[in-house]
This record gives structure tokens, sequence and C-alpha cells, in this order.
């Protein structure tokens, strides 16, 4: 199937082992980040153990703000990259409905059945406070319309997607794609296409994609609760991943600019860090503040998060050939991937859930903040892979549910 958007079939695979894993890393070290928050001496998570010390936070919490800067701009951009496949073969219409079963269904459901643990785990850290899950969810589901947090269109006293705002807004920004593909004329789509290659052959080019980034997350804002980044910061990386990750031309221009994005990404993010941390006086804080120094470490941050996944995709490109031959299906790793391969999706909607309801029972306990860290970083893993093989992968109906792939669909395991 061709649309407008139509180029030869080898000017990008589609079968990429590398994004496989890379969505799993980030999924995992989502567990160990979220775990971070629960020793953290801020306030904000569901449940906290701030009167143990800051060590697992400011350990851990260091490392992921190196990681957050190209972590979630990634999946967004491979999420891009996997859309391009899919409505080359499915058309814009057959891409929308595909979307809305993989990503809207493990939304709804998702919503109904875990979403509101976190928040309810939140009131009972609370003194007295013994209110029953069931008791609770009609609380939560309390809504009224929020037409201008879009597309977060409903709010509540307790109502939140939680960590489901990924899929909140990779369901959105595929249903904005859709239609937009299919009305360009074929004429004006290849040309939007050619250009940003024309762009990327200059000398450092590749740079220079990340200057909307950093505009964006200038003139928006950053969201602490969306990871660190402005919604429509990934808008950006989701159509990169769409226009740029599948043209034939880009790989070459990451390997000729891999070096300039590793040194520039490295000096823009510890330029931005000192500003995060010295600017948060209301109105003038680095996340939303509107002065242009706020504004300026917004923008390095945002070019330094797209030169390091340039750095990132350089990594990846040297990877495919040993990692095709390790993960061959009849080797151990190989089934090990063929195993969880497919999970991310799944796993990224468990987690945080089982996280939370772990270190609900682990924080009142009389041990070194360090050792209740790890208690709830391996429970927490082992309880999420738990679910995923025993709710989820066994049947169909539960596979549908959760979003799982199976062997055929775009981006999983051929055999």
């Amino acid at each position: 199937m061709t649309t407008g958007i139509g180029a030869p079939r080898d000017l990008a695979r589609e079968r990429r082992p590398e994004f496989d894993v890379m969505r799993l890393v980030v999924v995992v070290g989502l567990v160990f980040f979220h775990t971070s928050l629960v020793f953290g001496s801020r306030d904000g998570f569901y449940v906290t153990n701030a009167g143990t010390g800051d060590a697992p936070f400011l350990v851990t919490g260091l490392v992921a703000a190196v990681c957050v800067v190209w972590a979630m701009p990634l999946l967004f951009l491979i999420a891009g990259f996997g859309a391009w496949h899919s409505i080359r073969r499915r058309g814009p219409g057959g891409f929308a409905a595909e979307r809305l079963r993989r990503l809207g269904v493990p939304f709804v459901v998702a919503m109904v059945t875990v979403a509101p643990i976190p928040q309810w785990l939140r009131l009972r850290t609370e003194p007295g406070h013994h209110e029953s899950y069931l008791a609770f969810l009609p609380r939560f589901f309390a809504v009224r319309p929020a037409p201008a947090d879009f597309p977060f269109v409903l709010r509540g006293t307790y109502f939140e997607t939680g960590h489901l705002w990924f899929l909140v807004l990779l369901l959105c920004f595929s249903l904005l794609l859709a239609p937009l593909v299919r009305r360009l004329p074929r004429g004006l789509a290849r040309r939007l296409r050619a250009a940003p290659a024309r762009v990327a052959a200059l000398p450092g080019g590749t740079l220079l994609f990340g200057l909307p980034v950093a505009a964006t997350a200038a003139a928006a804002g950053l969201e602490e609760t969306m990871g660190g980044w402005n919604r429509w910061a990934y808008a950006v990386f989701f159509l990169y991943g769409f226009l740029l990750v599948t043209h034939g031309t880009f790989p070459a221009a990451i390997r000729r600019d891999a070096v300039p994005a590793a040194v520039a990404g490295i000096a823009l993010l510890a330029a931005s860090v000192p500003g995060f941390a010295a600017l948060t006086e209301p109105g003038a804080d680095a996340f939303t503040g509107l002065t242009p120094l706020a504004a300026g470490v917004r923008a390095l941050y945002g070019l330094a998060g797209w030169c390091l996944v340039v750095v990132i995709l350089r990594m990846l490109g040297r990877t495919p050939p040993a990692l095709g031959r390790a993960v061959a299906p009849d080797r151990p790793l190989g089934r090990l991937y063929g195993y969880l391969a497919p999970a991310a999706l799944p796993l990224y909607v468990l987690h945080q859930p089982i996280v939370v309801a772990v270190a609900f029972l682990v924080v009142g306990w009389d041990a070194p903040a360090l050792v209740e860290y790890l208690v709830i970083v391996v429970l927490s893993l082992a309880l999420t892979v738990a679910a995923y093989d025993v709710l989820v992968r066994r049947t169909r109906l539960t596979a549908f549910l959760f979003g799982l792939r199976r062997p055929g669909q775009e981006g999983s395991i051929r055999r």
C-alpha cells in the first residue's frame, strides 16, 4: 500500500529490534525513577518516606535527570517511526483505527482498573483515612470538562491520568496525523518530506532540528508531570520520527554529526541544569517562568535533549547486526526478547500503580532508606512482569485490552 507519503520500502527497516530494546530500557528505568521519588524531600508523589533521608533520591534522581532529557522524547520519536510504517501499510484510516485499538482501549481499561490506585493510596497515607477502594472510586471519577487543557479534557478533585499521560498524547498525535496525511496532496507531501532531508544534508544539519524543540520548550514551558517536557515538544519528536528517522538519508547524517551532537548535548545540559536549581521563585522558575532567563534555560534544555537523542540514535545504529543475531528465536536471549519485546506498553501501564502499592507497604519499615529503595525496585519489577505474564499475555482478550502486540503486528517479531 502507498499513500501520499510513499517512498521505496528499503528506505528504512520496519523491524528494528534495537527500538524494542530501548522501549524496554526506558520502561524499566521508570521503575527506578518513580521509586526514587518515594524518598525525595519534595512533596507531590503518592507515597513518600522523606524522613529517612534523600540518599536514594539524590543518587538515582541525578541519574534520572540525565536520562529524562532523552528517554521520553525517544519513545515519542520511535512512535513516529512506527506511525510511518503503519500508515504505509494500512492507510490513514486503518492507522487511526489501529491506534484506537492499541492505545485507546488500554487507556480506558487502565483508567478503570489501575489508574485510581495511586490516588487512593495517597489518601490512605493520611492519618485516620480508612476509605475503601470501592468507596473511593466514585470520587475519583467525579469529573468536569476542561477543554482548555487539551488533550486532557477532563478534570476532577481526585481524577488524573497519572502516568497514562503518555497514552493520551500519543493517541492525540496519531489521530491528528492521520487526517493530515490523508488530505495532503501527494506532490506536496513528497516535497514536505524532502525538505528535512536537505537540511540534514548540511554540515551539522541534524543539530538544526533541535531549534524547534528549543523554541517550543522556551515558549510553552516544561511540565514536571509529563516527564519534564512540554506536551507539544513531544509532538515535535513524534513528527521527527515520522519524517526523519524513516528517511534513507538520515542515518548517514547522524553518523556524520554524532560527535558534535554529543559534545553539544553534554555542554548544553551542563549549562541548563544549574538554572533549574537556581530559578525557583514563583513566576520566574525554570519550568514555567516567563522571564528571559527562565526561557533561555528551557531553550538550552530543549536543544540538549535533541542532541542527546541524535547520539542515542547513532548508538542504536551501531547495534542491529549483532543484536539481530543475538535475538534470533533459537537463542536464549532471543527467547527472552520474544517474551518481553511486545510487552513495553503493558509493562508501562502496570508499573506505576505497582510501585506505589509496594512503596505503601514498605515505607513503614524500620530499615535504611537504601534498603527500602532496593526492596521497592526489586519487588515492583518482579510484580510488574508477573502481572504481565499472568494477567495480560495468557489470553487474546486480555492481550487486546492491554495493547499487547502479537507476532505480525507493527514492530513485533516476525517468525
